[in-house]
């Protein structure tokens, strides 16, 4: 997707810190990717205890196979996303700077930018979406290729921001999780 205004404006005033340039890596899979969410996992329910509803791995490092940016990428449920008090200063003190901040979701990272914690409520329809992807993503070696390729086609490319390249996914993710939701809707877990 290319730049517009209204888009640079709507990610000026969600973005902690403004938008900043990066070079995309698409590496080969790493068996240590779910051993990194473990650890990530502990340090996120010892930060938050009983206020993190669900945390789960989520992204091209949670399927097996999948090429990926070395990002472990984490969803974490909590009760209300805007009472920030109740989570933010939590998961700062345990190393995860905020991000993001949009209506229903915020993002925080590691300084590093190796890990990203999404944080949603539990019935918001991302996590849907996040959950059904990767769940289709570990049952479908068609689609895992597919995305692998789109997304080596894409890392190829210079881009502004991490979500100038996450929007030109935006085609091949919707086409994916039209057959994640078939698939779902079938009864598949």
């Amino acid at each position: 997707m290319d730049p517009t205004p209204d888009r640079d404006a709507y990610l000026q005033s969600v973005l902690i810190g403004g938008r900043e340039p990066v070079t995309i890596v698409v590496q080969d899979p790493d068996p240590e990717w779910p051993a990194r969410f473990a650890v990530v996992r502990t340090r996120i329910r010892n930060a938050l205890g009983d206020r993190a509803l669900g945390i789960e791995h989520i992204g091209s490092t949670a399927v097996p196979g999948l090429a990926a940016k070395p990002i472990v990428d984490v969803l974490v449920t909590v009760a209300d996303v805007a009472d920030e008090p109740a989570y933010a200063p939590a998961l700062e003190a345990a190393g995860f700077p905020q991000r993001v901040r949009e209506p229903g979701h915020r993002m925080f990272r590691t300084p590093g930018r190796d890990v990203h914690v999404h944080v949603y409520e539990p019935g918001a329809p991302a996590v849907t979406d996040y959950l059904d992807l990767r769940d289709w993503l570990r049952r479908s070696a068609q689609d895992r290729a597919l995305y692998a390729t789109t997304k080596r086609a894409l890392a190829s490319r210079e881009w502004a921001d991490m979500n100038d390249y996450a929007d030109a996914k935006t085609e091949v993710v919707g086409e994916i999780l039209a057959r994640a939701r078939v698939w779902r809707s079938a009864g598949g877990r």
